[in-house]
């Protein structure tokens, strides 16, 4: 890879970030910088409802405190709605999309996966989602970690929901559009993310741009083998305990840790974590229990 990568960290402003957060950040973080790159971060407010107020503001403190300074402007999804609006409108002139008013409960007692109840019934926006039509779809891609992954055929086949019958943007549809926009080069994310990926890559087709690359990193577990999520409750990162999480996280990502560590400042710290960034030595787990 060469100085156009560029890379991201994209949160949603649902809570303060937590362990589980600082993996994904600082991996998507050195990896972009042990290839040169440019490091961007977007905050992905597109869910209202699940947002916690002063979340935004309270993760780009914490990530600035962690010595994680992004490379260009923040962009926020709440200010992009023309750009989604724009990329429905094309999609739509392609005769790709219908709405559907099915419930989640009438897919599950259909066998689970969504098999095209809405197509022909010819229904107005009204209380309904807009889905989009699965011509040719993408069940595997091949990730930097973890080589091939498959995804399930009849999910691959599904005709995908683009905006929900509440008036909101899907994420599918979102993080492909502001993707093209950044120009983001790999998609380096948590584990939790990988089966919504073979998705993301047909929207990329779609829209005839190329595909960024993707490196899914293991999700940091708790002992019950649940993801370390704000849902769960996650204890928030510590602020006064930088430089011990910061280690602890290298530790994760299977750095070659050393006593020396404790004697670098903040930002020497993320320099050697550059330095010593290697792909090939992270763990293939997708998830791995949280042992600090």
């Amino acid at each position: 890879m060469s100085n156009s990568y560029v890379g991201r960290f994209a949160p949603s402003p649902s809570g303060p970030l937590h362990f589980g957060s600082l993996i994904a950040a600082v991996g998507s973080y050195l990896q972009a910088k042990a290839n040169h790159g440019t490091w961007l971060v977007r905050i992905e407010d597109l869910d209202p409802p699940r947002e916690v107020a002063g979340a935004a503001a309270n993760i780009l403190t914490t990530l600035e405190a962690f010595g994680l300074h992004w490379d260009r402007e923040i962009m926020y999804q709440s200010q992009r709605t023309t750009a989604y609006q724009d990329a429905i409108a094309f999609l739509s002139q392609q005769n790709l999309t219908y709405f559907c008013d099915c419930t989640r409960k009438q897919i599950q007692a259909k066998g689970a996966f969504y098999q095209g109840q809405c197509k022909h019934k010819q229904l107005t926006a009204g209380n309904a989602a807009l889905r989009l039509t699965t011509t040719t779809p993408v069940d595997y891609f091949i990730d930097e970690l973890h080589g091939k992954i498959d995804i399930n055929k009849a999910l691959a086949a599904e005709d995908f929901i683009i905006h929900r019958k509440d008036g909101l943007f899907a994420y599918n549809l979102a993080v492909v559009v502001d993707d093209i926009e950044q120009g983001i080069s790999q998609v380096v994310r948590g584990a939790d993310l990988i089966e919504p990926t073979g998705r993301q890559l047909y929207l990329f087709a779609l829209f005839g741009q190329p595909a960024p690359s993707y490196l899914h990193l293991p999700l940091v577990s708790n002992a019950d083998g649940s993801k370390l999520s704000k849902q769960n409750h996650a204890p928030a990162l510590d602020t006064s305990q930088v430089k011990k999480q910061l280690i602890a996280a290298f530790k994760f990502l299977a750095l070659p840790i050393s006593a020396e560590l404790q004697d670098l400042s903040i930002p020497q710290l993320l320099q050697w974590g550059t330095e010593h960034w290697s792909v090939k030595n992270l763990p293939r787990q997708k998830s791995i229990v949280l042992n600090l």
